[in-house]
C-alpha cells in the first residue's frame, strides 16, 4: 500500500498546538496521526460521523503527500470562519499540486459574501503564481477600496501580492490604492516592483 513520509515541522505544529487539545484523549486521533497508510487515510476522510478535528487532520495529511482525494474537503476548510483552519488547508493545498486549486481560491477570494475569510485564499493565490491570481486579486482589492471597508487585512494581502506578482494589469488598482492611508505605504512598493514607468512618489 501507499505510504506517507515522515510529519513535517508544519504538521507537527498544526497537531501539536490546536488538534490534540480538540481531540482531547483521543485513540483515533493517535491512530490517524501515527499512519503512514494513504488508504486509511482516505478512507477516514469520507468515514460518516467523523468530528472536524478528524477530517481537518487526514485532508492535512493527505494534502501534503500530495493525495488530491483531500481536494474537496481542504477547500471547505480553506473558507472556514476560524483563521487556524484556513491557514493549514492553505498550505496543504499550496503542496497538493492539484490543477483545481487556483480555480478554487480564486472563487473563494472574490466571493463577497465570505470577504472576511478572503486572507488565506488571497495568500494562496500568490503562492501559487497561477493564471487566476492577478484578476481574482484586483478584483478583490478594487472593492476594498471603497469607503469605510472594514477588511483591510485582506486589502492589504492584494497589494502586497500583486506587487509580489508583478504584473502590469495591477498598476491602476495600486496606484488607486496610495490614496487610502492603510494601504499607501504597501501599494507605493508594489508599484515599484512592476515592469515599465516608475511608481508616482507618495
Amino acid at each position: 500500500m501507499p505510504r506517507l513520509g515522515l510529519m513535517d515541522e508544519e504538521l507537527r505544529s498544526l497537531t501539536e498546538r490546536r488538534l490534540r487539545n480538540e481531540a482531547g484523549a483521543s485513540v483515533a486521533y493517535e491512530r490517524l496521526l501515527a499512519t503512514g497508510d494513504v488508504e486509511e487515510l482516505a478512507a477516514a476522510l469520507t468515514e460518516p460521523g467523523q468530528p472536524l478535528w478528524a477530517r481537518e487532520l487526514v485532508a492535512f495529511r493527505l494534502g501534503v503527500a500530495g493525495d488530491r482525494r483531500a481536494f474537496e474537503a481542504l477547500v471547505l476548510l480553506l473558507n472556514h470562519r476560524d483563521p487556524q483552519r484556513c491557514a493549514s488547508a492553505a498550505y496543504a493545498l499550496a503542496r497538493l499540486d492539484d490543477p483545481r486549486t487556483a480555480r478554487a481560491a480564486a472563487a473563494l477570494a472574490t466571493n463577497e459574501l465570505r470577504v472576511a475569510y478572503a486572507l488565506h485564499p488571497v495568500r494562496l493565490l500568490v503562492e501559487l503564481r497561477a493564471p487566476e491570481a492577478v484578476p481574482a486579486l484586483i478584483t478583490t482589492l478594487r472593492r476594498r477600496l471603497r469607503p469605510h471597508d472594514p477588511y483591510r487585512r485582506v486589502a492589504l494581502a492584494c497589494v502586497e501580492g500583486l506587487g509580489a506578482l508583478g504584473d502590469v494589469r495591477a498598476r491602476e488598482v495600486l496606484t488607486d490604492a496610495l490614496a487610502h492611508p492603510a494601504l499607501a505605504q504597501a501599494a507605493a512598493g508594489a508599484l515599484k516592483r512592476l515592469p515599465g514607468p516608475r511608481a508616482p512618489r507618495e
